[in-house]
């Protein structure tokens, strides 16, 4: 299984298997910036999780999604901190971050 030390070694580990994109949450879908798509939540996948808690402070504490949609030929990453900063999202989306 893998594992990383840090949020970094875990975004370099994902791009170099093919995670390229940099996606981010909108409330109801993922969109990436870069080509100003928006990716709804039964268009995608999360193919691998990974949760760091660097220390006491909840702003360091965040999850690596590796993301791939078929639909859009498209593999990527989504960093999203948890708790308190997480951001607002439908039970959808929510679910499926789960």
């Amino acid at each position: 299984m893998e594992a990383y030390e840090t949020l970094t070694e875990g975004i370099n580990a994902l791009r170099k298997q093919g995670y390229t994109e940099d996606f981010n949450l909108k409330y109801n879908c993922l969109i990436c910036g870069k080509d100003d798509y928006e990716i709804l939540h039964d268009q995608f996948q999360v193919d691998k999780s990974f949760r760091f808690d660097v220390n006491e402070d909840p702003s360091d504490q965040a999850v690596l999604y590796a993301i791939s949609s078929e639909d859009h030929q498209r593999k990527g990453i989504l960093v999203n901190s948890y708790g308190i900063y997480s951001d607002p999202i439908t039970n959808e989306m929510l679910d499926k971050l789960k």
